[in-house]
């Protein structure tokens, strides 16, 4: 044997994508799995041991705000003896405590992942306070500069999802409605002005995280006014889904590889899935490219990354239906978890406590499931 081969030979086999969905249709109970995954998030990362950053992509923030999340939907679930409130403002707390270490916002990060626009935007609405929604909307000033970019993560797309979670606690203030509308015109009209293909970190993306459907997807979420401005261009990315029913992760088509929300089709339906009745003429065709998407996922999407929402299980389930939903979601048990570690066939993730990249995220994720709430994404298209 060569020296070559030796060294081979002693390396790790790489881990595939993802591996085969042949097994029999299953499903785990819903509430007791939520139960189980919460006191995981409590017990393995209790606030104070979460590193601070990643607005309500990943760190303090991210899990406070599924917190409050589920209080909305859970008044009066306990969790060590605690509302999900408590537990929010637990998980803040911790965010607050570092924040003379977050930048601020600035053109290359205005989006949701900016600590201090999420913290203004959470306060906002828990303690409903006017001069907070001041003060996050005073923001547009950074977004609109011209060198901001647009996507959901980091750019203007994000900062729009932001305005719409404190305009839905504001509904009956009128001056601080007109403020956030003002604002979110503001930001739109920045957006469709950009030149075409938008793009970052100058790549044409078409997924949820960085690209061109989630920026149309923020939008007309926002606004829906702007639906049909927007249909042209929402035909165009529809032409590019591959045979076999993913999506491009950017421009121009490469290597038919990722099957993820951030990169692929599971974020490109989920967006479909939440904004098709904005788009009648494209309806019909949209059901198509659902349907060919979720073909892709269900072969596809049982993916070896840690689950979580933005390139894992989790996500992938969430852009799937009825049972093949609830069997991906037997994917992502603790005890599934740990089984696919043992045989070597778990990616972890870097950030495991996150809302996005996980254990937050597959607790919201069960949430859904329990409720039978529509398949949205929290921090993304669940407002």
């Amino acid at each position: 044997m060569t020296e070559q081969a030796a060294a081979a030979a002693e390396e790790p086999a790489s881990i595939p994508r993802y591996f085969r969905n042949d097994a029999e249709l299953s499903r785990r109970e819903p509430h007791k799995q939520l139960l189980a995954s919460l006191n995981r998030l409590i017990t393995d990362y209790p606030p104070h041991q979460i590193p601070p950053g990643g607005g309500l992509y990943y760190g303090p923030i991210s899990v406070a705000y599924l917190f409050y999340a589920l209080h909305n939907i859970y008044p009066d679930l306990l969790l060590d003896d605690f509302p999900m409130n408590t537990w929010s403002a637990a998980y803040i707390e911790q965010a607050q405590a570092n924040i003379k270490k977050y930048k601020g916002p600035s053109p290359s990060k205005c989006g949701v992942s900016d600590d201090i626009m999420a913290l203004l935007a959470l306060y906002a609405v828990t303690a409903k306070d006017p001069e907070t929604v001041k003060e996050l909307c005073d923001f547009a000033a950074v977004t609109i500069e011209p060198e901001a970019s647009n996507e959901w993560l980091y750019g203007r797309a994000g900062y729009l999802y932001l305005l719409r979670l404190v305009r839905g606690a504001f509904t009956d203030n009128k001056d601080i409605t007109e403020l956030i509308e003002d604002t979110t015109d503001e930001v739109i009209d920045n957006i469709m002005a950009s030149s075409r293909p938008w793009k970052w970190h100058g790549k044409a993306y078409v997924g949820a995280a960085h690209g061109a459907i989630g920026i149309i997807t923020q939008i007309v979420l926002t606004d829906d006014t702007w639906a049909p401005k927007l249909e042209a261009e929402l035909g165009a990315l529809l032409s590019y889904q591959y045979e076999s029913g993913n999506f491009p992760s950017s421009l121009p088509p490469g290597r038919d590889r990722l099957v993820q929300f951030c990169h692929g089709a599971p974020g490109v339906i989920a967006s479909l899935v939440s904004i098709k009745k904005y788009f009648p003429k494209l309806e019909e065709r949209i059901e198509r490219v659902i349907a060919k998407g979720r073909e892709c996922i269900w072969e596809r999407g049982l993916l070896t990354k840690e689950p979580c929402l933005c390139h894992g299980i989790s996500g992938n389930a969430l852009a799937l239906d009825g049972e093949r939903f609830e069997h991906f979601l037997t994917y992502t048990t603790g005890g599934e978890i740990k089984s696919m570690a043992k045989d070597g066939m778990l990616q972890k993730a870097n950030d495991p406590s996150a809302l996005w990249c996980g254990e937050a995220g597959r607790a919201w994720a069960w949430a859904v499931a329990d409720k039978g709430l529509e398949k949205r994404f929290l921090g993304y298209n669940d407002i």
